[in-house]
């Protein structure tokens, strides 16, 4: 008999034996049917004879009711003691150490356990036990592991667990921690944080979610502190009575049942009981499976579904692996990023019932499909899909959305407020959201598809990713691993934190969730945190063939999670899996913030951090040198292209002199991200040193570079977030310059980034002018300010003033220029840009000199000129060479070009050039530009007799020197 035990939350149920399953008749919705495949169990079980452990009366189990004041002593008129249960400031960090920064001196230590949830602090302490528990300082503090494990906690107190303390059992109960004088009097206590302890104690590797055979449907779920675990089995996707409810058992932490092969193409949602810190109650939840592959349009039952079914992949799937575009190296890769939605909403190309969806994409003959086979064409070789999982935001019902008449939008001025009015009147309720609000990893968005219950998602979704893969186009996923848009008990978009509270969810030291990245910060220190991370990738990778992850706020990810996953997709192979791991691509943002910052949780997939690892991150350093300022800056503020120093647009960038040195500094930034931001790349600096990549510092001193590969540097100008390469150009450049002039700026800005050592990004739109007037975030700006017109007919620039939300107060700047019509480029303009754009694109891929694979290939070959106090403000001259006769040691990768040099001029006027360590070249103008539509980049000149370049105005000329010449 235990010594103590706690009231079970159901009454005994009779055992059902597992081997009469095959022969269980059918119920009706009316007639319903709970099966248990266990007894309850004690929630404790202590040895016998332990005088340690005290025994409390048992306490009646209260209602799934929030705290009431007089569970809290700040409400108490009873002597007032310090603590409080709503936080958590204790943690149980192993199964036999319990840390906390309690200042309580010599005080004694309790750990206090109620099975009902009916722990509360009075004046006269922690109330409501069923078990207490002395506790026992160890004084040489925490094991150096924990400390490894939980940084920010390193210096709390120890408190030892005895050893004879069954744990288990105990982690399925509200916990407390107090701290009691000489004399009995309680000085301080608090909640605990378990992620520690679950990690030791419950760690697994086994399967989860639905598991297929032949002969039945297995469930798995591993929810370590839930006390008991029902699955509800649906026929229909909503509605209706449940046909089974299915009681799970319970085997170290993970609760699963078999049932009948039947169950396949039903939907099912878990119950589960279980205590919840942020009620302080035990709580019966109702959720998803964390581990769901389907899902009701309503998002409320998860879908029994195999994707190993035939009848779910498309004519070819299993062999699409042989019709990959070929990707011979990384460093061959160029992205582009494209929402779903924007992608075809508007095209009137398209089948209206495709539209914004998946099946747009598999269309042969569209604009935006033209459009793309266009850029693949060109050399792009990877379509970045912003988040396609489950997310909150849009309805996957298409019926329930809301609308404005566009007919109604277009009769407003350019300049006007009522567009954006209209539009955030029904932004939660229209079809659009970038979905950056994950509720499911694993699900295809439901919005996307045609029909979001049953299996449509998950076929239409791959046969968009054979269809792009068979007109040359890999697929990238955006993939938010950081947050989750749902918590606690009752959200209806949250899963994870009814299955394990407290778990999933990075807490701060009170206990409360951190926010950080926007809402419900994820941790993936914690090891099924990460072990479900790491499924879900491979998931994408395997069922849906997809390339590559762009990783949302990947520096808020541990490092180890991020090495694991790129091992784990490498892993893959053709035979075995139908996937080329190695081909896979992964890559993110690396911001350093919030408390995650200088490894406050561990180390960090921060851009320092992540180096050497060969996943790529995104350069900011380039994109602010290039456009100036920063998305958080002023928007006046100018930079590298946008006129800083050489054609002031009014802004006070301070005296001259200093706006020289703003001017210099961001040409060194973009020269050593043009050297794949390389930390050990050297070059000479503005003030004539050489320097080594690390040594050139941002304005906040931080080095600019921190790579330690090229394909560890992800170079762009724009992306999703902030202001298209168009509109930010337009608000930077000076009022009265020309649509002509900003539309070479555009182009001057992304041929940086199509010409640089790296990965170059393109946000979708950047080749058309792409606009969404001035907009600088619009996640929730509905299909009107982010509309992309395929056919080239409007760049959408002016459809009103952008969401008050988050541009107010930068109206008065925009008002303005959404007003002068001069700003609207045309057709033509239009035409040209995808052109021009087009031709960058083909000078990349014409050599592999501008994809050097290797961080010693780079400092071998290429070479900055034009460099030091003398040189010409606002020309970079980059040089790359290649072996040639004459020239030992360095071998010959380019059949065609022995040497190309680089010109970019961001000067308003045309600018001459003479090197004397390029003099003896014999160059000329890149094909590619002889023969374009660009009239302006053809009258680029070098005249071999004086080394002399010309280059026109805004304008990046290639020239490159052909063997045998």
């Amino acid at each position: 008999m235990p010594l103590c035990t706690c009231s079970p939350l159901l009454p005994p149920p009779p055992t059902v034996n597992s081997h009469s399953l095959p022969h269980r008749r059918a119920y009706s919705s009316s007639s319903i049917r709970r099966r248990f495949t266990s007894q309850a169990k004690p929630i404790f079980s202590f040895p016998p004879n332990s005088a340690k452990f005290s025994r409390t009366p048992l306490l009646q189990c209260s209602s799934s009711l929030p705290m009431t004041a007089e569970q809290d002593s700040s409400s108490t008129s009873q002597p007032q003691v310090q603590g409080s249960l709503l936080k958590s400031r204790a943690f149980w960090v192993s199964e036999s150490i319990i840390a906390w920064n309690v200042d309580a001196g010599n005080d004694s230590c309790y750990l206090f356990a109620s099975g009902t949830a009916a722990l509360s602090l009075t004046g006269d302490g922690v109330l409501g036990e069923d078990v207490k528990v002395q506790l026992q300082e160890d004084r040489h503090g925490l094991p150096e592991n924990v400390k490894t494990k939980f940084p920010h906690i390193k210096d709390y107190r120890a408190f030892r667990v005895p050893p004879d303390l069954d744990v288990r059992p105990l982690l399925k109960a509200q916990l407390a921690v107090a701290t009691f004088s000489s004399y009995g009097m309680c000085s301080d206590a608090t909640g605990l944080q378990l992620p520690g302890v679950l990690d030791e104690l419950f760690s697994y590797d086994g399967p989860l979610g639905a598991v297929y055979s032949k002969e039945a449907v297995s469930l798995y779920l591993w929810a370590p502190t839930s006390q008991a675990v029902s699955v509800l089995v649906y026929k229909e996707p909503s509605g209706g009575n449940p046909l089974e409810i299915v009681q799970l058992e319970e085997v170290n932490g993970v609760w699963s049942t078999r049932g009948p092969k039947t169950w396949e193409g039903c939907y099912y949602v878990y119950e589960v009981s279980v205590y919840h810190p942020s009620t302080l109650q035990i709580e019966k939840c109702y959720a998803n499976d964390p581990y769901a592959r389907g899902l009701s349009a309503d998002g409320r039952r998860t879908l029994f579904i195999n994707l190993d079914s035939d009848h779910i992949k498309p004519e070819g799937w299993d062999k699409l692996v042989d019709e990959k575009p070929d990707i011979h190296s990384s460093s061959d890769i160029s992205i582009y990023e494209l929402h779903i939605r924007d992608f075809s909403a508007n095209d009137q190309t398209v089948l209206p019932e495709f539209r914004g969806g998946y099946l747009a994409f598999t269309l042969q003959d569209s604009a935006g499909v033209s459009h793309l086979k266009k850029l693949s064409n060109a050399g792009i070789t990877h379509v970045h899909l912003l988040p396609a999982y489950q997310f909150a935001g849009v309805d996957d019902e298409k019926g329930n959305w809301k609308s404005v008449d566009s007919k109604i939008l277009e009769k407003f001025p350019s300049d006007s407020s009522e567009q954006q009015a209209l539009i955030t009147a029904i932004q939660n309720d229209d079809g659009y959201n970038w979905g950056y609000n994950p509720v499911l990893w694993g699900v295809p968005k439901g919005s996307y598809a045609s029909n979001a219950n049953g299996s449509c998602r998950a076929i239409e979704f791959r046969k968009m990713v054979q269809a792009l893969n068979r007109f040359g186009l890999r697929v990238v996923l955006d993939v938010v691993y950081n947050h989750l848009h749902g918590s606690g008990p009752f959200d209806e978009n949250s899963v994870l934190d009814k299955i394990v509270p407290g778990y999933y969810l990075r807490r701060n030291t009170d206990g409360f969730i951190e926010n950080s990245t926007c809402v419900n910060n994820t941790a993936s220190e914690h090891f099924m945190v990460e072990r479900l991370i790491l499924d879900d990738l491979l998931h994408w990778a395997v069922d849906f063939k997809v390339d590559g992850f762009r990783f949302d706020l990947m520096g808020h990810i541990m490092k180890r999670t991020m090495v694991k996953a790129k091992d784990a997709l490498c892993s893959l192979t053709k035979d075995r899996d139908g996937v080329d791991g190695s081909s896979i691509y992964i890559y993110g943002e690396g911001w350093d913030f919030g408390e995650v910052a200088n490894n406050g949780r561990g180390v960090n997939a921060s851009q320092f951090n992540i180096c050497g690892t060969g996943i790529g991150s995104f350069n900011d350093r380039i994109r602010d040198a290039i456009l100036g300022g920063s998305p958080f800056g002023h928007p006046l503020q100018q930079g590298f292209v946008t006129g800083l120093l050489l054609q002031p647009n009014g802004y006070d960038h301070g005296p001259e002199v200093v706006a020289e040195r703003m001017l210099a500094e961001s040409k060194d930034h973009i020269q050593v991200g043009m050297a794949a931001n390389l930390r050990d790349f050297v070059l000479t600096n503005y003030e004539g040193k050489e320097v080594k990549g690390s040594e050139v510092l941002t304005y906040g001193g931080t080095s600019v570079a921190y790579a330690l590969d090229p394909t560890e540097t992800v170079n762009y100008a724009s992306a999703h977030d902030n202001e298209t390469l168009f509109d930010i150009v337009s608000l930077k450049t000076p009022f009265e310059i020309s649509v002509e002039e900003r539309c070479r700026i555009n182009l001057l800005a992304s041929s940086i980034i199509a010409l640089s050592q790296g990965i170059p990004f393109f946000h979708s739109g950047d080749e058309m002018l792409r606009s969404k007037s001035l907009d600088r975030d619009s996640y929730n700006s509905g299909d009107w300010f982010n509309r992309i017109d395929f056919t080239y007919n409007s760049n959408n620039w002016g459809v009103g003033l952008p969401p008050k939300e988050k541009n107010e107060k930068s109206w008065p700047l925009m008002k303005p220029r959404l007003a002068e019509p001069s700003f609207k480029p045309q057709k033509s303009h239009i035409h040209a840009a995808v052109e021009n754009f087009s031709d960058l694109l083909r000078i990349r891929y014409s050599s592999p000199l501008f994809r050097l694979r290797t961080a010693n290939a780079i400092q071998e070959r290429v070479r900055f000129h034009n460099t030091g106090p003398a040189s010409v403000p606002g020309v970079i001259v980059m040089g790359i060479e290649d072996g040639h006769e004459g020239l030992p040691g360095l071998s010959q990768m380019d059949p065609i070009y022995s040497y190309i040099v680089v010109i970019v001029n961001a000067r308003p006027t045309e600018v001459s050039f003479t090197s004397s360590s390029i003099r003896a070249r014999t160059l000329q103008l890149h094909p590619v530009q002889v023969e374009s539509n660009d009239e302006i980049v053809k009258r680029s000149t070098y005249d071999i007799g004086s080394g002399c370049f010309t280059v026109p105005a805004r304008t990046t000329s290639v020239f490159v020197e052909p063997r045998g010449v």
